[in-house]
């Protein structure tokens, strides 16, 4: 009987966290312990001066689909092989947000034998830099209420034009839109509000985006939560909120040191949506990453198109980092969902299907490719893959010039991602990468936004409403022009449309508006209709969650 992830972490034996920061030559006294397994690490290990030379990989992926790509599970993977093969390497990773472990994900540290430990600490609550955020996000709502409320909104706000919701860190559909201020003059002035999931929050883009923490200070002042009625922007430190927000945040801003089953340094740090933010792990952590190791791997969510995408035009622009590879994590079943096999047949044996899914693949090669770096695929193999199928994939690759190795990390742990890690070690020291960003903030909005749409997505056209056009006029007459774009659309497809699968073309990308994050430092123009506050599915994975008298939690996967 096959074990589950949360029993192999279970019988997995963990090391001191200070034997873990030895690997990285972290001093004891340097460690901020929570517990026995889990540190905080202080934000003077960063050396810049450290950094070059280092080697960055990125992680990323094809389209997702219902059938999963494995993308945590084979960033961990590589890092234990390349650890394996004499590399100090250290994998960086998000944190995991509670609606989707309590939704349909049921975990996020991983799988099999690439997890990070302790699974259960990592999974629910961890350091408690979740509930800090929320409660930053919170405390500025409450300073917008109040100030209408007993400072007689002498900032002229328009509580029409209020932008910033509430935050909280669960699928909860019935919060999506509410009314609040009800029950009499005493409770405030009654306005339409709503939730959206704490990883959704400005407060935690920021908080990846910042250098340190007087950089966060001064990124939550920029905040803008709505507008007067004369349509002038109004910040958060108009309102003095930025010192007490960030104050709540002087432990969240330190990156988590945990380990993988393997013992190897792992760095969780931050958890921002990859739809309506830059969905990747700080740049703390990851200049924490580079300053103690040699390698180190971290990801973007979803596929190249989203989380690749804002990494390297976003991410990497703010914090002037340069990947040296990027890995391309596909599955078999995954290229079969996208030519068109349903869910319930995709473990059937179909090499035709696979060879008519590739188009997707060889979409996301091409979108590393215009950022001039070295793409390697990463096969993340399961059980039921065929040899005829996997052969249809590395002929493809092989036709296309691409390094293609399987990944079998669930099941072997490192030493089933020691091809993947000889493969990135050579496209990584090749000096072949030559990373380049796909545009300059610079740039006018429409012009960020026609290159994404056109090279990243294959699209054929850019169409704005007529709101998306009067709010373009607004930015640039307010100054907020330059900022870089961070487009929220579906992740099930390269287009606006989840139903459009595989490599479609000839479509158009439809701007139907904007979202602000001036203090995170981009626009969000919105493609198609995003959820910025999930719902549980039928089934939870939380009903499926317990603990017994011990303490002995059961059901995470």
């Amino acid at each position: 009987m096959t074990k589950s992830d949360l029993e192999i972490a279970h019988a997995s034996k963990m090391q001191p966290i200070s034997k873990i920061a030895a690997k990285l030559g972290i001093q004891e006294d340097d460690l901020r312990p929570y517990g026995k397994y889990v540190a905080k690490l202080p934000l003077r290990l960063i050396d810049e001066s450290k950094i070059k030379g280092k080697k960055l990989i990125l992680v990323t992926a094809i389209t997702p689909t219902l059938a999963g790509e494995g993308k945590t599970t084979a960033s961990i993977g590589l890092a234990e092989g390349l650890n394996k093969i004499g590399v100090k390497t250290a994998v960086v990773l998000r944190e995991p947000s509670l609606g989707p472990v309590f939704g349909m994900k049921g975990g996020a540290a991983g799988g099999g034998y690439a997890q990070v430990l302790p699974m259960e600490s990592i999974n629910l609550h961890f350091t408690g830099d979740f509930a800090a955020v929320e409660k930053a996000h919170n405390l500025l709502s409450a300073l917008v209420d109040n100030h209408i409320h007993n400072q007689k909104n002498t900032l002229n706000i328009d509580p029409r034009k209020i932008i910033w919701k509430r935050v909280m860190d669960m699928n909860e559909r019935a919060l999506r839109d509410i009314v609040i201020g009800l029950g009499g003059s005493a409770q405030g002035i009654p306005r339409e509000s709503g939730f959206d999931i704490t990883a959704a929050s400005e407060v935690m883009a920021a908080l990846c985006l910042s250098n340190d923490l007087m950089d966060l200070k001064q990124k939550l002042g920029n905040i803008i939560i709505g507008y007067t009625y004369d349509d002038e922007p109004v910040r958060a430190y108009q309102l003095n909120a930025q010192g007490a927000m960030t104050a709540l945040m002087k432990h969240t801003i330190m990156p988590n040191l945990v380990q993988t089953i393997e013992g190897n340094p792992a760095i969780i740090h931050g958890g921002p949506f990859a739809n309506i933010a830059q969905g990747s792990n700080s740049i703390i952590a990851t200049k924490m990453g580079l300053s103690l190791a040699d390698y180190v791997v971290t990801e973007a969510g979803f596929a190249s198109d989203l989380g690749g995408e804002k990494f390297l035009d976003l991410k990497c622009q703010y914090g002037n980092l340069k990947p040296d590879a990027v890995v391309i994590v596909a599955t078999i079943r995954a290229l079969k969902s996208h030519s068109g096999i349903p869910f319930p047949d995709l473990k059937i044996p179909n090499a035709d299907a696979v060879a008519f899914g590739l188009p997707n693949l060889e979409k996301h090669i091409e979108n590393m490719r215009h950022f001039m770096l070295i793409p390697v695929v990463a096969i993340n193999k399961f059980a039921t893959d065929s040899v005829e199928e996997i052969q249809v994939v590395i002929d493809r690759c092989e036709k296309l010039g691409v390094k293609v190795a399987l990944c079998e990390a669930w099941e072997k742990g490192g030493e089933g991602a020691t091809d993947l890690a000889l493969a990135v070690k050579e496209a990584a020291e090749s000096g072949k990468s030559n990373f380049t960003p796909l545009y300059r903030f610079e740039w006018s909005i429409e012009q960020k936004i026609e290159i994404i749409a056109r090279k990243i997505y294959g699209a054929a056209e850019v169409e704005y409403s007529v709101k998306a056009k009067q709010q373009i006029k607004l930015f640039k007459k307010i100054g907020l022009d330059k900022l870089a774009v961070c487009i929220a659309k579906t992740q099930y497809s390269l287009s606006d449309d989840p139903k459009l699968t595989n490599r479609p073309s000839g479509f158009t990308i439809k701007i139907r508006e904007f979202d602000i994050a001036a203090g995170a430092g981009f626009i969000i123009p919105i493609a198609g209709t995003i959820m910025r506050m999930p719902g549980l599915p039928s089934k939870p994975a939380a009903e499926s969650i317990d603990i017994d008298a011990d303490g002995n939690i059961t059901g995470l996967f």
